[in-house]
């Protein structure tokens, strides 16, 4: 069952202006959630030990994972806070549109658990491979998990919630990203160093990609023409052309970086070392400033706030 989250949410973390978006950033050893709009961090809201993974719906509640308190944080669009317990360890996470319901990838477990976000209630299991890392939604009912130690990402069936194929991939898959246009998924391979390119609708490998060194987070342009990759131990973002699939330029960032997220005409990195978000310019790719957040930030997300999320609801 749902339980109260002993902490506050901040009026200015809540009240992002009417109809728009904002970012939304999940510092690990801070134990907080920082709002960004406009190139500036907002009041960051306290949150429970150790978040890991920070998702959205289209309504623009925020889910956040705790894999080592068993939990899950549910954040409403109006401010309001809970908490579900998880059984496992709870890790990657994705949310359907309507926000119905999420599914957590535990991480010690090789399943992937598909959540009543109302409750907690445990709607569906299906069994993955070694060490889920990050989920993606893709089309047709269809969710992508990262299995990091089986070189693969498995493709669950959301609605029998059993996996039904899985893809061969490079070493250590962790992040992903699907591009609904193309229907493409990326994957961020570790210890590869690379990026493989699905064809998710045909099933099919396209490429792979060099991506410097620790390929760690990934997101896609809205149009799909570029694909952004962290590289963890070079400290730079790796730009990839979606269209050549080969390396288009690079973009020094903070220390560490790990989470990528797109807010209109810029792209955000969260920099696990140097405690900051990295802001880069998508026209020059140059990156334009920093934005100082809680101590170990590693994953964002952009969630949609205001009147036109509020109906929805």
């Amino acid at each position: 069952m749902a339980f109260a989250v002993p902490f506050g949410l901040p009026s200015a973390l809540a009240a992002a202006p009417a109809g728009g978006e904002a970012l939304f950033v999940a510092s690990q050893q801070g134990a907080r959630i920082t709002r960004v709009e406009a190139g500036a961090a907002a009041e960051a809201l306290a949150v429970a030990p150790s978040p890991a993974v920070v998702a959205t719906d289209a309504a623009g509640r925020l889910y956040v994972s705790h894999p080592d308190g068993h939990a899950v944080t549910v954040i409403e669009a109006d401010g309001a806070a809970r908490s579900l317990p998880f059984s496992g360890q709870a890790f990657g996470l994705a949310a359907e549109p309507d926000g119905r319901a999420i599914y957590v990838g535990d991480w010690s477990g090789n399943r992937v658990l598909r959540l009543s976000s109302a409750t907690g209630a445990v709607e569906g299991v299906a069994a993955v491979g070694r060490d889920p890392a990050n989920l993606a939604l893709g089309a047709d009912g269809r969710l992508y998990v990262a299995e990091r130690e089986d070189r693969s990402v498995g493709v669950i069936d959301t609605a029998r919630m059993a996996r039904v194929g899985g893809l061969p991939v490079g070493e250590g898959p962790f992040a992903l990203a699907y591009d609904p246009a193309l229907r493409r998924l990326y994957v961020a391979n570790v210890r590869s160093n690379d990026v493989t390119v699905i064809d998710a609708a045909a099933g099919r490998v396209l490429a792979t990609v060099p991506a410097g060194a620790s390929p760690y987070g990934v997101a896609v342009t809205p149009d799909g023409a570029r694909v952004l990759v962290t590289d963890q131990h070079a400290a730079r973002v790796t730009v990839i052309d979606a269209r050549a699939l080969a390396v288009a330029a690079t973009v020094p960032v903070g220390q560490y970086p790990e989470g990528v997220a797109i807010l209109g005409d810029r792209a955000y990195v969260a920099n696990w070392f140097s405690d900051d978000v990295s802001v880069i310019d998508l026209a020059t790719l140059r990156e334009t400033g920093r934005i100082p957040v809680a101590e170990g930030p590693r994953s964002l997300v952009v969630a949609r706030r205001g009147p036109s999320a509020e109906a929805g609801r």
